[in-house]
């Protein structure tokens, strides 16, 4: 399958922030858009990090995501 060049419209489409949420076996990796994050705060406690993607890391997968930007320290309870 080819790819097409990534526009400016499609760049707006990408996610933006790597965040690191709680999972049920510690914390997990995902990409969201600004949308994600909700309205008030019924995401925050999931969240236990984030960073704002630079235009050029937006497309890399997950797993690239996670070597380069590594979960935090989180207790275990």
């Amino acid at each position: 399958m080819a790819r097409r060049r990534t526009t400016e419209a499609d760049a707006d489409d990408l996610p933006r922030y790597f965040v690191w949420v709680r999972g049920l076996e510690g914390p997990e990796p995902q990409k969201w858009t600004a949308m994600d994050f909700g309205i008030g705060d019924w995401k925050r406690p999931q969240v236990l990090a984030f960073l704002e993607l630079p235009e050029g890391e937006r497309h890399l997968p997950l797993s690239a995501l996670a070597r380069r930007y590594p979960p935090p320290k989180v207790e275990i309870l």
